[in-house]
């Protein structure tokens, strides 16, 4: 047997095993088709029974919440209903494994008539009285405690200042740079729950009269006691949410996952780093 022979002999069984390869295709195509089901399902199950996501559009919750942070909510604690399912679900009245908030929660709920999403804080639960008299909350007759603190400081540029009317909080930093620093107060709650407010003026609804929370309802209130449309109004299409439906809540705010500033834009990709408050990211509610 000559060389060129036992050669031949070894790279026989080449064409056999090429041949087979194609035959493990159509199941890898059959794997990744069941790994992406399975990503489908576990996400669906993620959204619709532990956690949602939302934005703060407003300065409703300041100084908790700014606008341009990223937040989680979770669900399970204050139970299931048709409007803390995904796709707008109708799935019936009531909730399923339903639990009051506490005072204090910081909850996300839709809109009593438009259902669109708010966050507000709960103040009230059901048969709790609930007014507001020169700008002090009173809970079952009682005042809360409102200590003053250390302003609230919100970097700012001199073009876009601190809102209309409110010229007065522009402030110079040391660096030459511009703030608005805001009155800021510290409430207590009944239960021990402590957050901060900011009281900038005298509004409207500073003075409010004696509310009692209806059996089944919250009453919500921003932490921006000047600048929230809450329940100390009643309910307005796109506008103060009244008395909140326990049905109606969404989940409860659990932590910050990503924040921004606002100056970010798309063309300029260094940017979406520069505009993060990454301080802010990965904070409890």
């Amino acid at each position: 047997m000559s060389d060129t022979d036992h050669i031949r002999e070894l790279r026989e069984p080449e064409p056999t095993g090429a041949a087979a390869e194609p035959e493990k295709k159509p199941e890898d195509a059959k794997s990744f088709a069941w790994f992406l089901v399975k990503l489908v399902l576990i996400v669906l199950l993620f959204r619709t029974l532990v956690f949602t996501s939302f934005n703060i559009p407003s300065e409703s919750m300041m100084p908790r919440l700014l606008v341009g942070d990223y937040l989680f909510a979770a669900k399970w604690p204050y139970g299931y209903s048709r409007y803390s399912l995904p796709f707008d679900l109708d799935v019936g009245d009531g909730r399923l494994f339903s639990t009051l908030p506490e005072r204090g929660d910081v909850a996300i709920f839709k809109h009593p008539l438009d259902k669109s999403d708010y966050i507000k804080r709960v103040i009230g639960l059901p048969g709790d009285t609930i007014q507001m008299m020169d700008g002090v909350l009173y809970i079952n007759g009682a005042a809360v405690p409102k200590e003053p603190v250390a302003n609230f400081v919100l970097p700012t540029t001199a073009a876009r200042g601190c809102g209309p009317g409110r010229a007065r909080f522009t402030v110079r930093q040391d660096d030459g740079s511009f703030a608005c620093s805001f009155p800021q107060f510290r409430e207590t709650l009944p239960n021990g729950v402590s957050y901060n407010v900011l009281d900038l003026t005298t509004v409207e609804v500073d003075n409010t009269p004696s509310i009692t929370v209806p059996e089944g309802h919250l009453l919500m209130m921003g932490d921006n006691r000047d600048n929230s449309q809450d329940s100390r109004k009643p309910a307005v299409a796109n506008g103060w949410v009244g008395m909140v439906p326990v049905e109606n809540l969404v989940g409860r705010a659990s932590f910050m996952y990503f924040s921004t500033d606002g100056s970010a834009e798309w063309l300029k990709p260094w940017t979406w780093f520069t505009a993060a408050r990454w301080s802010r990211i990965g904070q409890p509610i």
